[in-house]
């Protein structure tokens, strides 16, 4: 059977959480050390371990059917690539930043000044939407320490923390765009490869449907059960089952993460009790 070539960071975060969810999908990558290149023993799968950077010229290139890269690096050299599904993991933001010494009023700050990034064609994007003109240093690598050398007067680099730029005496100022893990297909995939895309996209819809969600079950008094099943905002609604003390009922449903605190608040006050919280490893639907 033919196998659908995945290109992957070769190392970092998002090499971690790029495997992390194909191990969540069933999907196991027998990769040695070093490794360039590898197998699933149990999907047709073949996995590519490349430079964040050059993955968008592989995919148009046809070396591999799909990626999983950053947003920041497909706004930046690869535009014309087809996003196949965002996968809400490495999330981080693109932004400007300055010494902290230095006073920020706006975007007009940056005029005529001399910007150190890796991520040129953004900066200069984002600076033409705003009507500004600056000098622009490409430099690969760590780009916080050229303002501390004389190198540049600001620098535009990813900030996930934002510990590295306080560890270089940097503040952020403007954030130029917001980016998480894409699922990335090449225009050069064959019809074969797309049928094993799908199947894919069915596996990691599930995993991360299942990511958002939580899985709840609670006892319930059933004069305020009405009340209650109000509440709650399940797949289509929720699972009743009678206890064995009359007059009460075990309430079945599942929360999205994002509400679940004030759902939780809110079923508390109706009545609910012995609210149970359970993590759900694949949600299909």
């Amino acid at each position: 059977m033919k196998k659908i070539r995945i290109a992957i960071q070769k190392s970092g975060r998002l090499n971690e959480d790029s495997l992390q969810i194909l191990k969540d999908c069933g999907i196991s990558i027998d990769n040695g050390k070093d490794q360039l290149k590898a197998s699933s023993r149990n999907f047709p799968l073949e996995a590519f371990y490349l430079r964040n950077g050059d993955i968008p010229q592989y995919l148009r290139d046809g070396v591999v059917d799909i990626a999983i890269i950053g947003e920041n690096v497909l706004i930046e050299k690869g535009q014309d690539l087809i996003v196949a599904e965002k996968l809400g993991f490495s999330k981080c933001k693109v932004s400007l930043a300055i010494p902290k010494s230095v006073k920020y009023n706006s975007i007009k700050d940056f005029e005529g000044k001399r910007i150190a990034t890796s991520y040129p064609n953004t900066v200069e994007n984002y600076l033409k939407e705003k009507g500004v003109k600056a000098e622009l240093h490409i430099i690969n690598g760590s780009v916080e320490i050229a303002p501390n050398i004389g190198l540049a007067d600001a620098i535009c680099d990813i900030v996930s923390s934002g510990s590295t730029l306080f560890k270089n005496n940097l503040k952020e100022v403007e954030v130029m765009l917001h980016s998480e893990a894409v699922l990335v297909v090449s225009p050069q995939i064959s019809e074969e490869g797309k049928i094993l895309l799908e199947k894919l996209r069915f596996r990691i819809q599930s995993v991360l449907r299942a990511r958002q969600s939580k899985y709840v079950l609670l006892n319930a008094p059933n004069e305020k059960l009405k009340d209650i099943i109000a509440l709650l905002p399940g797949m289509r609604s929720p699972t009743v089952l009678p206890l064995a003390e009359e007059g009460w009922s075990s309430v079945h449903t599942v929360i999205n993460k994002d509400k679940f605190w004030e759902v939780i608040e809110e079923l508390k006050e109706a009545g609910a009790e012995g609210i149970l919280v359970c993590p759900i490893e694949k949600m299909v639907l």
